[in-house]
């Protein structure tokens, strides 16, 4: 088994998920947030697309890494029904595993000769994982799927019974469930995740349903420092795996995808920062950003809390019980796993002191079921319900928009940012046309956030410091994240190398969009541009100076 060590001011980030055989196309998260011990936990549903369509999409799902005939690998599984499904958190801590093989060799160096560890295979779709078996296959070979995973404590993972759905026949050739088998649950999922676009709200419904269908049998897994490993007995190819699989698990205090923390206010909070690891310490999933997929989310949290996520809906609180909130979002573009964000606190939502012309344009929400798909040929992407081919959604300039923060920067929120975001909306559209997510949270997070913005689908987050002064820092940084929907989320780079590309691209219309947001004449925006343009470059040449040669290149 290898376990990575990694020096993150010199090391890349290791991506490990096998996605040349198996892609995951939808998430299924059921979690709890429980601040007394900071950590979320629960479980999530994994619905796998295997290499079969994927060829569809790709030229380039060559097989590789396969072990060598006399070598094994360490894998475990867990005490059958040892966690009830209603109720994780009662007996996690009761879980027991027991080793079924021996650790071999077979993990492939691909390390540079520095130890530098690169994602550049990925974008051919060539990973680190192999083909395992252990000691009782008697010789035959078994797919093992391999996910990005760290900090995590994976409890058990199992297979999900999609069969025992109702009405989950109409996915399958055959009119009657007779003999239910591998092959069969396999094709329900197939023909699930390939519904079309039209049909999303069903496809939603029948990937929650499937969520809470019984186990049809625990799964051999194991985890080191950077992925999770599941294989099942028999299994030989991606196409045998099983399409559905649930796994419990709950994250760490410590995690570096979640940041556990206080506000402003002093308030508990939670927010994910998934810059340094991506999101594999919130949840096991594929992080190379051409593995895209769709997720919806159900969330937990005490009644004082609000939930906020990167979701397509205006979440609306349900209470379970007493002191208990639920709260459930959904995204139906496919996004890598890396941009889903979540932040939990004692958020209050700030309004305008009265409602402008603008504000009242923002109400009227286009959900993603009103696509009149009159401009079909526009796009040429994978089927979503896909705003592009909205025609009423083309001339939404103000999309629906709402702010959040500690109760204490009311007035400065009010003062200094709700006037600004109809503008930089506005101008935004004026520039680039339809604006891509249907709607639009702002977040302005607690002080140890350590940038000035973070954007994900449908959810920005700022830091309190562009709140300061004038609305110069505040509007141009709010621009800056608005055009990472196009440029970042929407068009987002093949690989992590690439990233800079997207910084690039709303660096420079940041400036676009706020000298639009100022109506500033032709001579005037030229002069902003220019020297902001002058001081960048000076920067730039400061920090060329004061940093080592090492530093200078783009790895």
């Amino acid at each position: 088994m290898m376990d990575i060590k990694l020096d993150p001011s010199q090391d890349d980030l290791p991506l490990m998920a096998n996605t040349n055989h198996i892609l995951v196309k939808h998430y299924v998260l059921d979690l709890d947030v429980d601040f007394e011990c900071q950590v979320i936990e629960g479980t999530i549903v994994l619905f796998f697309e295997d290499g079969n369509r994927l060829k569809q999409w790709s030229s380039s799902s060559k097989e590789t890494c396969q072990m060598e005939p006399n070598e094994a690998c360490t894998l475990r599984t867990s005490e059958p029904c040892h966690i009830p499904v209603t109720n994780a958190r009662s007996s996690s801590s009761k879980m027991e595993y027991n080793n079924f093989a021996i650790c071999g060799k077979g993990d492939r160096d691909i390390s540079d000769k520095d130890g530098n560890h690169d994602n550049q295979g990925q974008v051919s779709g060539i990973s680190i994982s192999k083909y395992c078996r252990d000691t009782e296959t008697h010789g035959r070979e078994e797919f093992l799927l391999v996910l990005d995973c760290c900090d995590l404590s994976v409890l058990k993972v199992e297979e999900v019974d999609v069969a025992a759905v109702p009405g989950i026949e109409k996915f399958t050739r055959s009119p009657k469930l007779t003999v239910i088998s591998e092959e069969l649950r396999n094709e329900m999922v197939r023909e699930l995740v390939a519904l079309p676009a039209d049909h999303w709200r069903e496809q939603l419904d029948y990937f929650a349903r499937c969520s809470q269908a019984p186990s049809c049998g625990e799964l051999f897994f194991d985890t080191d420092n950077w992925s999770l490993r599941i294989r099942k007995t028999g299994a030989q190819t991606a196409t045998d795996f099983p399409h559905a699989i649930r796994i419990w698990y709950k994250t760490k205090p410590e995690g570096r995808s979640v940041t556990w923390t206080s506000d402003q206010c002093g308030r508990p909070c939670v927010y994910t920062m998934g810059s340094p690891i991506n999101n594999r310490a919130l949840f096991p999933c594929q992080e190379p950003p051409v593995a895209m997929s769709t997720w919806q989310a159900t969330i937990r949290a005490a009644a004082s809390f609000v939930v906020l996520m990167s979701g397509e809906n205006f979440a609306k609180p349900t209470q379970l019980q007493e002191g208990c909130l639920s709260w459930h979002y959904y995204v139906t573009m496919p996004m890598p796993a890396s941009t889903f964000t979540i932040a939990v606190g004692c958020w209050t939502e700030m309004k305008p002191e009265t409602d402008s012309p603008r504000d009242l344009e923002a109400e009227r929400f286009l959900p993603p079921s009103e696509p009149d798909f009159r401009h079909v040929a526009v796009c040429s992407h994978m089927e979503y319900p896909c705003r592009f081919q909205s025609a009423s959604a083309t001339t939404q300039e103000i999309i629906p928009h709402r702010v959040f923060a500690p109760v204490c920067l009311r007035d400065v929120c009010q003062k200094t940012l709700l006037p600004l975001i109809p503008l930089c909306l506005s101008a935004a559209h004026s520039v680039l046309g339809t604006h891509p997510f249907s709607r639009l949270d702002i977040l302005i997070v607690p002080a140890n956030f350590p940038s000035l913005g973070m954007a994900s689908p449908h959810i920005v987050f700022l830091s309190q410091s562009t709140l300061t002064g004038m609305s110069h820092l505040c509007g141009t940084r709010l621009c800056h994240e608005i055009a990472h929907a196009w440029f970042g989320l929407v068009i987002g780079a093949r690989d992590w190398t690439e990233e800079w590309l997207s910084e690039g691209f709303a660096t420079h219309l940041e400036d676009v969009f706020w000298v639009k947001a100022l109506q500033l004449s032709h001579p005037e925006a030229r002069e902003y541009q220019e020297l902001r343009a002058c001081l960048r470059w000076h920067r730039l040449q400061d920090e060329l100076h004061n940093s080592t040669e090492d530093m200078q290149v783009l790895r």
